[in-house]
């Protein structure tokens, strides 16, 4: 059975049960919680927390999830995926335990015709009710097994919805392993349904089962995930995950690449090569293709990770050269007719992966560099075990697996220090995680007070696309997150009021400004508006007249400017959105973006810099398009609808079943929920400042609408008429005469240079007369006056090539520059093969002149405020040296 007619079954088996079809949600979450979708329920959790009410009482999808916890058992297990799609089925207060383990045994046994005598349960430990459930409906009471908090109470991995869960697990026989049930063996019995019966609440903790059980769910409801590679490896008869028909093409193209076949799960290091590869580059498409671009941090990372991963196992294979845009197209013909917008970001994947593949084969070679010339200095040392601080800085700053860094060690007879590397790993880790737990906490502590007020009054009627003004009941005040009853004159607050003309912050356009009048006279000055929840606003502001109570009638009034010219910025974003696609190609996609009184800032895919011309060009066309006044329409459609009729969304909305599209004109057709201009040249002038990177194929431009776009221009204009005044020319001959000084002015100061260079250059020769042997080392430490740091740091190397190569030699110059003491110290390579490290010698002197040290191998600099106790620091940096240096 292919994985198509898998997915097919299991939609027309719930969909004919009541079941709403719900389109999967995108990889990245619009939860702050979670850095991908890692669930089938991440997209309800809403509708489980009660913060929304659910549109349907029961839903069925296919989601893309994304997990990286269990990356290191990708291809050692038959069962591990970085990427998978989950099959669920759910209930928002309606059934609950009966009806869902009733429909599992049946879709199982009589739809997917799944062996019931190989089926096995398992329900969390005191869960009597699940177990009785299950002997019901045919499961003898031997086959079903009770497991403790670790294995069957579910949660997100982060603070929101859980509950004990039910494992329904297929016996594979004993090719797999031995016998004894899901609790003896994960291989044999494998889990391919999670039922879990949502009732509780997880608040903040430091860990996936560390965050404590804070309440109950307002409704019971179910949440169960069937995993498609899981149950097509069963129905298909294959040993892993890789060789159903979701992955096989993809290991065909891994085979094609590395010239032999698949060995198939023999265990060894060869079958988890191919089957990373294959995985990873499944996990890399559907990444890319939801809007995760490499970069070193967040989800970035993650992608990052799984290329790499996946070009390093390559390696591992022998595919030496570019092989990762073979394999994700694989990926791409394989999974597009299901997933299309695979096809429809192709060009755009492809040129990401190609692009990273380049840039890791330059990591790699810087890295191999670093590592060689470590190993180099750790043998010279007569030790042979390098450092765990080495081999995490090459991981950490320069991005060099740790699998490598242990290879080449290994290879040249050495043994890596992996309990400090570990240690400093786990310690980078622990900072990383200790920044953002009070920032968790104090996220959920206020959602809770959101939630509550959410239960009290209801959803924020947003009437803000037809009106900016309105009378409104203000309905509750918070102050640090805790509900108030009043708010005094300059305090700053928090609102929530019933009906608001207010736009709250989204898809990148600013929340909107204004005042609220009391009744009583109370004023508060609206600084912003977010939404608190989904569909629930929050105001923020500062009472700046009497005081404002709760319960009290209140005139809201938004900034008509500030909104006038913020939606003139959100329109031009979307012309310039359109421009660029035309300009540079479909993959030219927003990647983000600010939208602001006035001002745009627009992030998109793009893998080269666009020169001045092209950029030119692009501004003209958008201008020019607006000045053909195209109408500006909004409309309303189901997301089926509008995704038929063009339309794209922008990266990082939040879209529901029925969506709203705004048009301008014929070129720019987008599902968007800000708000617009009503006609083109509403919207202009467009004034691009310019692009720039901001990661790997990733541009962003930025530009100015409006009257500051015309400010923009004035201002331009009157630095062009001082220029010209200044240059005594023309306007049109500026740049011939600004050249021609230039050039002369570039000419002056070469030979400026030059005369500077002969000047250190015999500073360099007496300093080097100075030298002296100490314990079988030359030295040279010297204050030198009228230098500047750059140039104290030329003449420490140059004074080093006037002493001994063939001894251990050091430098160690000081000076005072600008009030500040400076240090430098510069080694040969006879003292750094020791193991010396230039930083090292200046690391106390530092201190003692109230700055640090920075520089790495033969050369480094320190510098601090302490300018008086110069000399000390000389003295210390020298005695370090000595020693460095001593035969």
């Amino acid at each position: 059975m292919r994985s198509t007619e898998i997915r097919r079954i299991f939609f027309d088996y719930f969909t004919s049960r009541g079941h709403t079809r719900v389109p999967s949600s995108p990889l990245v979450p619009d939860d702050p919680t979670l850095l991908l979708a890692n669930a089938g329920m991440n997209q309800f959790k809403p509708y489980f927390l009660g913060e929304v009410p659910p549109p349907y009482p029961r839903a069925v999808s296919v989601q893309k999830c994304a997990r990286t916890s269990d990356i290191d058992n990708v291809g050692r297990t038959t069962r591990h995926a970085t990427f998978f799609e989950m099959l669920g089925n759910f209930s928002f207060g309606d059934y609950f335990k009966a009806e869902v383990i009733t429909y599992a045994w049946e879709l199982l046994t009589e739809h997917y015709h799944l062996d019931p005598d190989r089926l096995w349960i398992t329900v969390y430990q005191d869960d009597d009710e699940a177990a009785d459930l299950w002997r019901q409906v045919g499961v003898p009471a031997e086959r079903i097994q009770r497991l403790g908090m670790d294995d069957n109470f579910w949660s997100m991995g982060v603070p929101g919805p859980c509950g004990p869960c039910s494992e329904v697990c297929y016996d594979r026989g004993p090719a797999f392993g031995p016998a004894g049930g899901p609790e003896a063996n994960g291989e044999r019995y494998l889990e391919i349904w999670n039922l879990v019966f949502m009732q509780n609440t997880r608040g903040p903790g430091s860990g996936k089962n560390d965050f404590p059980i804070v309440g109950e769910l307002p409704n019971k409801s179910i949440d169960t995930g069937l995993g498609l590679d899981r149950i097509a490896a069963i129905l298909q008869g294959v040993d892993t995950v890789c060789q159903t028909d979701l992955l096989a093409p993809t290991l065909a193209a891994v085979e094609r690449l590395a010239g032999r076949p698949f060995p198939g799960r023999d265990g060894s290091d060869e079958s988890v090569s191919f089957q990373v590869v294959a995985e990873h580059a499944r996990s890399t498409a559907f990444l890319i293709t939801d809007g995760v671009l490499p970069s070193n941090e967040g989800r970035g990372y993650v992608l990052r990770r799984l290329m790499r991963r996946a070009i390093r196992h390559a390696r591992s294979l022998g595919i030496d050269g570019p092989m990762l845009a073979d394999v994700v197209t694989s990926v791409i013909d394989n999974l597009g007719q299901d997933w299309p917008e695979l096809q429809t970001r192709r060009s755009l994947i492809l040129a990401v992966v190609t692009r990273e593949e380049e840039t890791f084969g330059a990591t790699l070679r810087q890295g191999t560099r670093l590592l060689d010339a470590a190993i180099a200095r750790t043998r010279a040392t007569g030790t042979n075990r390098l450092a765990g601080e080495t081999a995490f800085e090459l991981h950490d700053t320069y991005g060099f697996p740790i699998d490598l860094t242990l290879e080449a060690a290994h290879a040249a007879g050495l043994t890596v220090d992996s309990d400090r590397y570990a240690a400093l790993l786990d310690e980078q880790r622990r900072r990383a995680k200790k920044s953002g737990k009070g920032k968790t906490a104090d996220t959920m502590r206020r959602q809770d007070t959101y939630r509550a007020i959410l239960a009290e009054h209801g959803r924020t009627d947003f009437i803000g696309y037809t009106h900016t003004s309105t009378d409104t009941d203000l309905l509750a005040l918070l102050r640090d997150g805790q509900a108030v009853e009043a708010a005094e004159q300059g305090q700053q607050v928090e609102i929530v009021i019933g009906r608001s003309p207010f736009y709250a912050e989204s898809g990148g356009q600013v929340g909107d400004t204004g005042t609220l009048t009391t009744t009583d006279g109370a004023t508060i000055d609206i600084t912003d508006t977010r939404n608190g929840l989904d569909g629930f606003q929050i105001l923020t502001g500062m009472v700046t007249a009497g005081e404002a109570r709760t319960g009290r009638t209140a005139h809201a009034v938004v900034d008509p400017h500030r909104r006038a010219a913020t939606a003139r910025s959100h329109s031009a974003t979307h012309v310039l959105h359109a421009t660029l696609r035309r300009s540079l190609g479909d993959h030219a996609r927003q990647q983000g973006s600010l939208v602001a009184p006035g001002r745009l800032r627009f992030d998109f895919a793009h893998f080269a810099p666009i020169d001045h011309t092209q950029l030119d060009s692009i501004g003209v066309l958008v201008n020019d398009y607006l000045l053909e006044d195209p109408e500006v329409r909004v409309w309303h459609a189901t997301r089926a609808e509008a995704e038929a009729a063009g339309a794209t969304a922008f990266f990082g909305d939040k879209y529901g079943d029925h969506v709203r599209i705004v048009d301008i004109g014929d070129a720019s057709r987008e599902l968007c929920g800000g708000t617009h201009v009503g006609h083109g040249t509403q919207a202009g002038p467009v004034r691009i400042l310019g692009e720039s990177s901001i990661g790997a194929g990733l541009r962003r431009i930025e530009a100015l609408t409006g009257s500051d776009a015309l400010r923009h221009a004035d201002h331009e204009r009157r630095l062009l008429e001082e220029v010209t005044q200044l240059v005594g020319a023309r306007p049109d001959d500026v740049i011939d005469v600004l050249t021609k000084r230039l050039a002369a002015l570039a000419d002056a100061e070469k030979a400026l240079a030059g005369h500077r260079q002969s000047e250190l250059t015999a500073i360099g020769s007496h300093l080097a007369e100075q030298r002296r042997t100490i314990d079988g080392g030359t030295i040279v430490t010297a204050v030198v006056n009228d230098v500047t740091a750059p140039e104290l740091r030329t003449l420490a190397t140059a004074v080093l090539r006037h002493l001994p190569a063939n001894t251990a030699a050091g430098v160690i110059l000081a000076a005072t520059t600008d009030g500040k003491a400076q240090l430098t110290a510069a080694i040969n390579d006879q003292t750094h093969a020791r193991g010396a490290q230039a930083r090292d010698l200046l690391i106390e002197a530092a201190k003692t002149i109230g700055g640090g040290a920075g520089g790495t191998g033969p050369l480094a600099s320190a510098g601090g405020r302490n300018a008086e106790l110069l000399q000390r620091a000389l003295g210390q940096a020298e005695a370090a040296l000595i020693t460095a240096t001593r035969e």
